[in-house]
């Protein structure tokens, strides 16, 4: 579990972010949304450690970040998965170097275990015989798998994922969307999700906020979020003709 108590985030005279509290449940998909300007991506970055808050405190499974030892820290660092927009993949590796590196920079396992380790999350994300291709030989659904094998490659116990589906067909987005959802679930993850796609929201959202302001304004999950009475979440929810009409048909 992760747990924002107060946070209080400005830059200068920008107040970005105002008394957020949230719990992030094991386990679970938790989805951040709302529009630019929001505060997400402060939110997300203050949670990871790469802001400092002005006020409030991050709390991992009980321990407070910023009362962290540099040790601890460190080790903390190695229990987080990254799954970067754009998928942040080093172009002169291979696939499975790709996957492999953090193993590399950061395990004690031997060269033997990082091979099953690699063979085990390339499989698990169903990327079998792209070990020795290029990002720039598969297609950026693929490259997006190849992402996420990596990022959990050291069996994290925390995945945060910043707009997974940017760049991707529907098609592709869903599945890309159903693979982090069933490793959540099977790993037993702490998985926070920084979305804009309100299909991923439907699809995965075990457990949502929506942020406007620096504020958190409204609080559920996948289901609740299409009959919210909050103003705010329904502009948001219901700004395209699609989900328009789905509200139409849920009245």
């Amino acid at each position: 579990m992760i747990q924002a108590k107060g946070i209080h985030k400005s830059f200068k005279e920008n107040r970005v972010l105002n008394g957020v509290d949230v719990h992030f449940n094991r386990g679970q998909a938790n989805l951040i949304i709302g529009s630019s300007g929001s505060g997400k991506t402060v939110f997300l970055k203050t949670i990871l450690g790469l802001h400092q808050p002005d006020q409030g405190q991050i709390i991992y499974d009980g321990e407070v970040l910023s009362e962290m030892s540099k040790q601890r820290a460190k080790k903390l660092r190695q229990e987080i998965g990254m799954l970067f927009q754009g998928g942040a993949l080093f172009d002169s590796m291979t696939v499975a170097q790709n996957i492999r590196f953090p193993l590399e920079m950061f395990s004690e396992l031997t060269a033997h275990q990082m091979d099953e380790r690699v063979k085990f999350v390339m499989n698990r994300v169903r990327l079998e015989g792209a070990d020795s291709k290029f990002p720039s030989e598969i297609s950026g659904g693929m490259q997006k798998r190849v992402s996420i094998a990596r990022a959990i490659s050291m069996s994290p116990k925390y995945l945060f994922c910043d707009e997974p589906n940017s760049g991707l067909d529907p098609e592709t987005a869903i599945v890309i969307d159903q693979l982090i959802h069933e490793i959540t679930h099977e790993f037993d993850m702490t998985t926070i999700v920084n979305t804009h796609d309100m299909n991923s929201v439907l699809e995965i959202g075990d457990h949502v906020i929506f942020m406007k302001g620096g504020h958190k304004v409204w609080e559920g999950n996948s289901s609740e979020v299409l009959k919210s009475t909050n103003e705010d979440v329904e502009e948001y929810v219901f700004r395209s003709k699609l989900f328009k009409q789905v509200r139409q048909a849920l009245r």
